[in-house]
């Protein structure tokens, strides 16, 4: 008998590399889980499609076959990322492939997760079902870089955001930043705080900004916030401290900090954490790892260059999220995005995979991108 069409190796890839560009749909939404797309095709016919859309929502085969419906009985999913079999934020979605009655699948890649890896594609297989692996391998991986790089340690997924003008300043030479882009580019930038689970900056923006990092130009929850000060230099009227009702204030320290201090913070309704000093200041590696050892697995670096630089050089960002606005301060003492060494080289540059750029408005745009695992500054 004749293949189907969905049965051919060339409609096989044209179907797997659609359920990729929908993956692409999560991105920044479903970190630290996988940018994953799912494709249902029955009689040659796509009938439903999704992208695993948000962190803690339904996987991409489950959205898509609930999608389908009865329609998935004896069709075809195509889907990036092996179906998981263990039970998480979500049930496995083996139980839903399964339940839905199709009578084949096609993996993009096996899952690098432990608990998962070919188990999920051999219980498809046991119950009868047909499984196609390793089709567009390569691509489908690469939607896996945020995913690997959170597994392979204990910190959490780390973006790195900032505003800048459109010759690379951060502020004027009398340090004023305020406002560098637009409110659509705001805007934006609080969305990306509501999807995240912490916000992080250090003692010297809480000191010279003294903001309030909450939620506020966007649907959504305003995440902790946390302020990294060795010695508890902030003042204890900060707007941070002020509206600690409004959002969690986290802040990490040091030995070097008074008790009376800790004391203090602590009546005012901030939680205070200690972790080691790195040149005698807050160990930022240790305070991303305590930070994850309490549940705050997507944590956004909105800090000053310094902050922003420390975590490059240690090799710490997952993802960079920059906006750039049509406007340009000049001069010679202006104020770059990221301090420290950075590189003597060109070839040695941090460098960004699967970048996208938008446009905020008539005047500002978005750049995102995730950091390679094998460049950086370290």
């Amino acid at each position: 008998m004749a293949a189907r069409p969905h049965d051919t190796p060339a409609t096989d890839d044209a179907i797997l590399r659609r359920a990729i560009e929908i993956a692409r749909r999560g991105r920044g939404r479903v970190e630290p889980n996988p940018m994953v797309g799912a494709v249902v095709v029955a009689d040659g016919r796509v009938i439903a499609e999704s992208p695993h859309r948000d962190y803690g929502g339904p996987h991409a085969e489950a959205a898509a076959l609930r999608k389908a419906g009865a329609l998935a009985r004896g069709a075809t999913l195509y889907v990036t990322l092996e179906p998981c079999s263990t039970y998480g934020k979500t049930p496995p979605c083996t139980r839903a492939v399964l339940d839905s009655g199709v009578a084949r699948v096609v993996v993009g890649t096996r899952d690098p997760d432990p608990r998962h890896r070919g188990r999920g594609i051999r219980l498809l297989e046991d119950a009868g079902i047909r499984v196609e692996t390793g089709v567009l391998d390569r691509p489908s991986r690469a939607l896996l870089t945020p995913f690997c790089a959170y597994l392979d340690g204990s910190l959490p997924f780390v973006t790195a955001k900032w505003a800048m003008t459109l010759d690379g300043q951060v502020a004027t030479r009398s340090r004023a930043s305020k406002w560098i882009t637009s409110e659509a580019s705001r805007r934006e930038a609080h969305k990306e705080r509501a999807r995240s689970d912490a916000i992080v900056i250090g003692s010297g923006t809480a000191i010279a900004d003294d903001p309030t990092l909450t939620t506020r130009l966007a649907r959504g929850r305003s995440p902790a916030r946390v302020v990294l000060d060795s010695k508890l230099r902030m003042p204890l009227d900060a707007r941070l401290v002020r509206t600690v009702d409004d959002a969690p204030l986290w802040i990490v320290t040091t030995s070097a900090a008074p008790e009376r201090r800790i004391a203090e913070f602590e009546r005012a309704g901030c939680r205070v954490l200690r972790v080691s000093a790195r040149r005698g200041r807050v160990s930022l590696r240790m305070a991303l790892k305590r930070l994850r050892a309490e549940g705050l697995h997507r944590v956004l670096l909105e800090g000053g260059p310094t902050l922003i630089g420390d975590a490059m050089q240690q090799g710490l960002v997952h993802r960079v999220f920059a906006f750039v606005a049509g406007r340009i301060f000049g001069g010679d003492d202006g104020l770059g995005p990221v301090a420290g060494t950075g590189v003597s080289r060109p070839d040695r540059a941090l460098e960004l995979v699967d970048v996208r750029r938008r446009a905020l408005g008539d005047r500002d745009f978005s750049i995102e991108g995730i950091v390679t695992p094998e460049s950086g500054f370290a």
